[in-house]
């Protein structure tokens, strides 16, 4: 384990009290801010760095309801949307719901049949099945989430996939190796999307669950602008009419928690599929982003950088991000479920910054 200090991350009252703070499952830099999201809401926030060279705290929140930017399929627009990656690629901010089912918990107070009764319970809620593309543009030398931007003549919207019609759950309905896995929630080992990476026009996206005989599974997808909608999103097809690729990687049978662009590499931040605390690792999966088929990556692929901490029912590593210069970055890792030593006096949760080997 590499971690060299922590940063202070500081969320408003509301986000306090929201539970954002506890939560977190995503994290993205973008020069003096980060991007965060909490698995609990419909937000996305954003914290500025107290010296951008050398941060030891990012405060002054600002949130972003996806339902003030796009259209989501809810009937509430504060329906969660369970957030569980973001990625930042030119100009736009994109982020990605679980698209997963969940399964009522057993609480303390219940017993007998009505424990069995919620654990027999499975629902799923349609602002979890999106993929969302945002334009960002500086105000006040900070990048901001805007519905509408226009770049070089070209005006861009606020855009969904998944809110209308076909969604990603549709397009795995006939797969030969998820398809089995689409009705059962994802801390089952079902579909669980937690994590997400774009360059260019290459969207991948890493799966927590299903792990397959110890694979864990990446799709690769290229979102565009709908011919006949501004504000949603077409899949672009790859060759022989295919809408998604599949790629999978041998991650000691963890599955994947994040994603992370670094060159033309991932890194890969893997971890149980259950619900388990550890192990934890993060693997960088060499070539990544100019692979040109689908990839069985293991051996000199896929190599392990650094294990992560974890605790025991907290301190769960849900998002991993670049930090500091390009030619010498950290990991910047965010804890769902962080444990009472991250809490800090002045309500302040802990990130930690770790060192690449």
């Amino acid at each position: 384990m590499s971690v060299e200090r922590t940063v202070r991350l500081r969320f408003g009252q509301e986000a306090r009290t929201a539970g954002t703070h506890t939560n977190l499952s995503a994290v993205r830099s973008d020069g003096p801010v980060l991007w965060v999201a909490g698995d609990e809401t419909a937000t996305v926030e954003r914290l500025v760095a107290d010296d951008p060279r050398d941060p030891a705290e990012f405060r002054d929140q600002t949130t972003y309801r996806l339902a003030d930017l796009v259209d989501l399929p809810g009937t509430d627009g504060a329906e969660e949307a369970d957030i569980e990656g973001l990625a930042r690629h030119g100009d736009f901010l994109w982020a990605v719901g679980s698209h997963s089912l969940r399964r009522r918990r057993i609480k303390a107070r219940h017993t007998g049949e009505k424990a069995l009764s919620r654990l027999a319970r499975v629902t799923g809620q349609a602002n979890r099945q999106v993929l969302v593309r945002i334009p960002v543009t500086e105000v006040d030398g900070l990048p901001t989430l805007v519905r509408e931007l226009e770049v070089a003549g070209v005006r861009h919207r606020a855009a969904v996939f998944g809110a209308h019609g076909t969604d990603l759950r549709d397009l795995l309905a006939d797969d030969e190796h998820l398809a089995p896995f689409l009705p059962i929630p994802g801390k089952d080992n079902g579909l669980d999307v937690e994590g997400i990476a774009v360059t260019g026009p290459r969207v991948y996206l890493g799966l927590r669950g299903p792990v397959l005989r110890g694979w864990a599974v990446v799709l690769e997808l290229r979102p565009d602008v709908h011919p006949d909608d501004p504000g949603r999103l077409a899949l672009t097809p790859f060759g022989g009419g295919a809408l998604y690729r599949k790629h999978v990687l041998r991650l000691d049978g963890l599955g994947v928690r994040d994603l992370c662009p670094h060159g033309a590499d991932l890194l890969v931040l893997a971890g149980p599929t259950m619900d388990l605390d550890g192990p934890v690792q993060v693997f960088r999966w060499h070539g990544a982003l100019t692979a040109e088929a689908p990839q069985v990556v293991r051996d000199e692929q896929l190599t392990r950088e650094v294990a992560l901490p974890f605790g025991s029912g907290d301190d769960h590593a849900e998002g991993l991000g670049l930090l500091g210069p390009p030619e010498d970055p950290r990991l910047l890792v965010v804890y769902d479920s962080p444990a009472p030593g991250r809490l800090t006096d002045d309500a302040c949760v802990t990130a930690d910054v770790v060192r690449l080997p």
